[in-house]
């Protein structure tokens, strides 16, 4: 594995976490996501002046690209409205690995090395172990399983824009195809808030916080432009296990800034993943 690669997707992680942390403390969270596609669409359309377009071949590929991360952002928004950060987010990007294996076998045809794989294995169970408190805690005398079965649905898309991201950047140029993609995807994220909204209280929502919306905006961009550079060096399915160590960070943020419990299972998931990493980088 690429040291190049790891340095990438482990400054991707961290990035995510931190959007992902900005959003959460949002007032109106549906309507910042709304806000945070949208600038990060602005921000994309400016950046592709300089950067030109992607070659034809790529367009197809933006084009679903763009469909499944507009789900995944409306998902995600209906997710943090009504459950734990600390739950949706490590059990949504901590099942995504797993899927995202089996998908680069059957259409990438990338096979594992032995450590490569036993490092991958690594990383999820370490996720599976952060993600378990929050599956576990009771919520009017059941387990939160409406928001484990969102998260589990937004990994499923995760897994498989992934997918088709890694395929895309691995036969052309990342940084045009990731900026196109997201120019896109308030094409149809937009008209869904404004529906959901109204349109009066939809600007309201970005006055209340212009500069957190624009920054969440900034790291979503850049977060992601980092994990694709890392797809087009990189096996994909090695990348995107080591991109979820932006679990780890979203659980120690959810209880530092948030309050929530993190307790002695979670710290261990985390030296489980740390652990996993490090056997992908020297092995994978």
């Amino acid at each position: 594995m690429p040291i190049l690669a790891v340095a990438l997707l482990l400054t991707s992680a961290a990035l995510h976490a931190l959007w992902n942390l900005f959003l959460k403390q949002s007032q109106e969270k549906y309507a910042a996501m709304g806000w945070q596609v949208l600038i990060s669409g602005v921000l994309s359309v400016m950046l592709l002046f300089f950067t030109g377009l992607p070659p034809r071949s790529m367009w197809l590929y933006a084009l679903i690209s763009m469909t499944l991360e507009a789900i995944y952002f409306v998902l995600l928004s209906f997710a943090y409205s009504d459950h734990d950060f600390s739950l949706v987010y490590p059990v949504a990007r901590g099942t995504a690995p797993a899927l995202v294996v089996l998908w680069s076998f059957l259409f990438l045809h990338e096979l594992p090395s032995l450590g490569g794989f036993i490092g991958i294995a690594i990383i999820i169970l370490g996720l599976v172990i952060i993600g378990a408190p929050g599956f576990l805690q009771p919520h009017a005398g059941k387990p939160q399983l409406k928001g484990i079965a969102i998260a589990l649905l937004i990994a499923l898309v995760i897994s498989i824009y992934t997918l088709v991201d890694g395929f895309a950047v691995k036969h052309g140029p990342a940084l045009p195809y990731g900026l196109v993609m997201f120019a896109l995807v308030p094409v149809l994220t937009t008209p869904v808030n404004v529906r959901h909204y109204g349109w009066e209280r939809f600007i309201e929502a970005r006055h209340r916080q212009p500069w957190r919306l624009l920054l969440v905006g900034f790291l979503g961009v850049i977060a992601y432009l980092f994990a694709l550079f890392a797809y087009s060096i990189a096996p994909v399915n090695y990348s995107e296990a080591i991109r979820e160590v932006s679990v780890v960070l979203g659980a120690f943020a959810g209880w530092y800034f948030l309050g929530e419990k993190l307790g002695k299972i979670r710290i261990l998931g985390a030296l489980v993943i740390f652990a996993g990493i490090v056997l992908i980088a020297l092995l994978g």
